[in-house]
């Protein structure tokens, strides 16, 4: 590894048992903070990831940025050798992190039950669409499933229009970011009582989680919530107005902000309209609302409403593209980006953690590895460490 100082979960070792997205990008959170991960794969195909296009010289682009920091081994888990070794290799794990189909790992014999019993501290995750027990478990559930049952289908898009999903694979995401926050945590509890346990997380309860201002609303005796398109659920203005070139999005949430946004615009009549008098006029009388400050910043370009916004100190940002994101100065300046080593492709460019630590950075080590790399290595330090074991 080529880490600069010990991350804060250094000294931790994890094996993950993961495909596509929910495990292996949990996993990768931890690798970042320094663990030792150690990616188990089935030998001649591993985690589907692979298979992704775009490939550059034959390695997926997408694997190996997803997976970076990890060593990978090819084991055949249908085997009993495989399983022997897998269990020897989890017998020194500290934790392990696997999104098969509920079930899977148990009825090969490498379920928590059975492998905590070699090793009592193993904190194991388990990610999967619907969680490990209730009546959806055995279902199938991918993101966007557990996008449309988590209700986020239902608020995404704009009003009358046909269901749309988040852009990104949020529910597979938000279900690795809650599995990444529980070992930690679940490590931090093993420090006391020394015993480790099994945390379940679905994509489904992962979505469910993030309607925040939803279940405010319904619960409330709001009514039930619909899509806004990029308008808030519950403030205004706050969403996407249109310029001459494009949008821009403001958040004159605040009575402060709302006064100041006004006096930048030169919409010097609406802070004294009864129709927008505090934010619950203003979210009655939206449409209105948005047309009037429409009126305005229609004849203006989306960087003279940025210039003019910014000067009052009202939140504000353009709507970028992936290709502006990821050559955007304000992320260049932070050192967001950076490049990992491959053995074929040299340097692989990554996107950054959101993790800033003062003392423990987190680690910026190799690309994610080729089928297979590290299957040699680790199993003989595995016959190393069983013969020295009294």
């Amino acid at each position: 590894m080529n880490d600069t100082a010990p991350g804060p979960l250094a000294g931790v070792l994890v094996v993950e048992v993961g495909s596509f997205l929910a495990a292996p990008f949990a996993a990768t959170q931890l690798a970042d903070l320094g663990a030792r991960v150690v990616k188990v794969e089935t030998p001649g195909s591993g985690d589907f990831v692979r298979g992704n296009a775009p490939y550059v010289d034959g390695e997926s682009s997408s694997f190996v940025r997803l997976n970076r920091n990890k060593e990978s081994v090819a084991l055949d888990l249908k085997s009993d050798e495989g399983r022997a070794t897998f269990r020897r290799l989890a017998a020194r794990a500290d934790v392990l992190v696997e999104n098969l189909r509920p079930g899977a790992m148990r009825r090969m014999g490498l379920g928590y039950d059975d492998l905590a019993a070699d090793n009592p501290g193993l904190v194991y995750a388990s990610a999967s669409g619907w969680g490990q027990d209730g009546p959806l478990a055995q279902q199938p559930g991918l993101d966007i499933m557990a996008q449309a049952r988590s209700g986020l289908m239902s608020v995404t898009g704009f009003p009358g229009g046909g269901p749309a999903k988040v852009g990104v694979p949020v529910c597979d995401l938000m279900c690795a970011m809650y599995v990444a926050l529980g070992v930690t945590a679940a490590l931090r509890e093993r420090d006391r009582s020394g015993l480790g346990q099994h945390l379940d997380v679905s994509l489904h309860e992962a979505g469910v989680a993030l309607g925040v201002w939803e279940a405010g609303r319904w619960f409330g005796g709001g009514g039930v919530p619909g899509p806004q398109g990029s308008a808030h659920q519950s403030q205004a203005p706050y969403q996407a107005v249109v310029t001459t070139d494009g949008h821009v999005t403001i958040g004159a949430n605040t009575p402060t902000l709302w006064l100041a946004f006004c006096a930048a615009l030169g919409l010097d009549d609406l802070p004294a309209d009864p129709r927008f008098a505090d934010n619950t006029a203003r979210m009655t009388h939206r449409d209105a609302l948005v047309e009037a400050v429409e009126e305005v910043t229609a004849t203006l370009s989306t960087d003279t409403v940025l210039e003019v916004l910014q000067a009052a100190g009202v939140p504000c940002a353009p709507i970028q593209t992936y290709d502006q994101v990821f050559t955007d100065p304000a992320l260049e300046a932070r050192d967001f980006y950076w490049d990992a080593e491959h053995p074929t492709l040299g340097p692989v460019r990554q996107v950054g953690s959101p993790m800033r630590f003062s003392r423990t950075p987190v680690r910026r080590g190799p690309a994610g590895p080729v089928l297979g790399a590290d299957t040699e290595a680790v199993l003989a330090e595995l016959a190393t460490t069983t013969e020295e074991t009294p």
